[in-house]
């Protein structure tokens, strides 16, 4: 889990985006290793040689442009150290030289390094401030110490550094020695570099990245050389490196012993159609069970993160995004995350649906929960639910994991228990991304946390369920298109936007379809609110008019299966709903789910929002702290 935090100015930091760490138990191989290295530090990061020519031609139009190039090389050149090793200066003759778990790096020196530098200097004189011309300059002072300073060529860094026998043993082989080295350097803590804080969201990341990278040489940087091991005196300070964990050594060992067997993924089967189609299940008047909602209760997080605290907490490995371009893209403005577990909050949300719908404990006959990001496995989450709701007994209490389509599959699971035991059903609906999203830009963009829940019962009069239905799988490459753990990245949340994009479009061309060949009259679309942007551009062919289709992802993102019945909700409280309506709910998503449900909404069903703290927000107009704030801190 990588949860959140609030800095001292109330600002929301993903720690995890600032502090690169990889999970070495899960990386099976160095093609794997260099893959993800590739991805995330390699891919977007020019060569220092690169940004020298570029700033000579008169390649960047302003300084923050020529800082960020910066900060991704050092980024590129610091990449094995920075997730596989912690660094240690030693005098030579302390060194210990037969040890298998202590390194050492063997570096080539970069050519023409002086002049490079110079002319890197000389351009970011010459180029006009982005946004703040001080800050801008304060941060160009703690980059460029670091590139102006680096002596060996980034291309020739290994992921496996050599033992200090293994660097004796290679010819002409140099390393980095440290001059007056002082072992109280000034560096950055962690609450440093969390805390800090800049009105432009762009300058506070990189600012991060600054002290990230200062990190990564506390030592007087000018006074470094590379040396021969050959020609090492006693007094001599070298750089040892440690791995990190065991699980970084074990890897090195499996690499170095050459055991290690890459693991080969299964090719799928070539998809192919249903004998015949899955028909709707519609309930008529003759059906023995007609279902009725009797209450549907919300439960938001609490914190707000918006498209500027997604842009203040980027890593290196995203390409550049305004808050703006993020909005424009996927149409969220703002998502709701909650420091509360997943578990948490859907009980909230079940007690007040229960209210709601006057249900006491004894009346409930099975407690269903819908989650794609719930890590509870013994007992089940409905099972913990149904003990902490005090229901002594019920016929199912069991976990459904549909992802997005949580709801019409939950809601379909419900109906067929109504059949058989004639008693309410409590279906809750509940996400909890913000702490399953590492690097994974899309991700972070899209989901937010969320929770729901819904009695339904059996009616003594007219039915609010009319018509479910739910599908599944696909083409190998769309069931595979949304992946969590994924450990290509790192164990986070990973979204393959095409493939996304390709299974809504085949679900939403058969929903229609089928919604056309039942011949009701809608008077409202509430879709899974999965990306406001590529839905209407999906629905429109249909036929669907944007205006018909009601959406809150603006405001609270993607909450997966809680996603349709939190928007059926908010369009009740913003008065989108304000009589009893026929309300289509689509939903799609990860492993090619979909399905939709046609049902009568009372706004009269719906309890009002359960809230346990206010929502939080950084304010727009708190002020930034300076670079002379963070010498401060640097310096105590």
């Amino acid at each position: 889990m990588k949860p959140f935090r609030l800095n001292k100015h109330g600002k929301l930091v993903f720690p995890t985006s600032i502090f690169t760490e990889l999970d070495f138990s899960i990386i099976t191989d160095l093609n794997q290793l260099k893959a993800i290295i590739r991805r995330d530090f390699e891919v977007k990061a020019p060569t220092g040689t690169e940004i020298a020519e570029r700033a000579a031609a008169g390649g960047y139009a302003a300084r923050y442009d020529l800082l960020r190039d910066i900060g991704l090389h050092l980024f590129w050149a610091n990449r094995y150290a920075l997730v596989m090793y912690d660094k240690q200066p030693m005098r030579w003759r302390d060194v210990p030289r037969t040890r298998d778990d202590v390194f050492v790096s063997l570096l080539q020196p970069w050519e023409g390094r002086e002049t490079k530098s110079q002319s890197v200097r000389q351009a970011y004189a010459q180029l006009p401030a982005k946004w703040n011309g001080a800050a801008e300059d304060e941060l160009f002072e703690i980059l460029f110490d670091c590139f102006s300073n680096k002596l060996h060529s980034a291309t020739s860094v290994p992921p496996i550094k050599a033992t200090i026998a293994e660097a004796l043993a290679t010819a002409d082989a140099r390393t980095t020695t440290l001059g007056n080295y002082n072992p109280d350097h000034p560096s950055y803590s962690v609450d440093d570099i969390l805390d800090v804080s800049d009105e432009q969201a762009e300058l506070e990341a990189l600012r991060r990245w600054a002290m990230v990278l200062h990190n990564q040489h506390p030592w007087d940087r000018s006074q470094a050389r590379l040396k021969p091991f050959a020609e090492m005196q006693d007094d001599d300070i070298v750089v040892l490196y440690y791995p990190k964990n065991r699980h970084v050594l074990d890897f090195i060992n499996h690499e170095k012993s050459g055991v290690t067997v890459a693991k080969q993924a299964p090719t799928p089967d070539p998809a192919v159609e249903p004998v015949r189609p899955y028909p709707p299940m519609v309930i008529g008047d003759d059906a023995p069970i007609q279902p009725k909602i009797e209450a549907l209760a919300i439960r938001k997080g609490e914190v707000i993160c918006s498209n500027e605290d997604v842009v203040r907490n980027s890593p290196s490995s995203w390409s550049p995004m305004s808050a703006e371009e993020i909005a424009d893209k996927t149409g969220i403005e703002r998502r709701r995350y909650t420091a509360e577990p997943l578990e948490n909050i859907a009980l909230e949300a079940a007690r007040a649906a229960m209210k709601h719908a006057g249900r006491g404990p004894e009346e409930i006959g099975a407690v269903l929960f819908c989650s794609c990001t719930s890590s509870r496995l013994i007992p089940s989450t409905a099972t913990w639910l149904s003990g902490q709701l005090g229901i002594m007994q019920t016929h199912c209490s069991a976990d459904i994991v549909a992802a997005c389509a949580g709801f019409p599959y939950g809601v379909a699971e419900a109906i067929r228990l109504l059949r058989e035991i004639e008693r309410p059903v409590l279906l809750v609906m509940a996400e909890k991304f913000s702490d399953k999203i590492g690097n994974a830009r899309p991700s972070r963009m899209i989901f937010g946390d969320g929770a729901a829940a819904v009695v339904i019962a059996p009616s003594d009069g007219e039915r609010d369920i009319h018509v479910v239905q739910t599908y599944a799988s696909g083409p190998a490459s769309q069931v595979n298109s949304i992946i969590w753990p994924n450990p290509d990245f790192d164990n986070d949340i990973t979204v393959y936007g095409p493939e996304v994009k390709a299974l809504v479009k085949r679900y939403l061309n058969q929903m229609m379809g089928e919604l056309s060949e039942l011949g009701l009259e809608i008077d409202m679309i509430v879709p899974h609110q999965a990306n406001k942007k590529m839905i209407i551009e999906i629905a429109e062919p249909q036929g669907i008019d944007a205006k018909d289709i009601y959406f809150n992802i603006t405001e609270v993102g993607n909450a997966s299966a809680a996603s349709i019945p939190m928007a059926l909700a908010d369009a009740v409280f913003d008065g989108a709903i304000s009589k009893r309506s026929l309300v289509f709910t689509p939903g799609f998503g990860a492993g090619a789910v979909g399905g939709y449900v046609i049902l009568s909404l009372d706004p009269a069903m719906v309890a009002p929002e359960v809230t346990t703290a206010p929502a939080m927000s950084p304010s727009p107009t708190e002020a930034h702290s300076s670079i002379e704030d963070i010498k401060e801190a640097f310096h105590t």
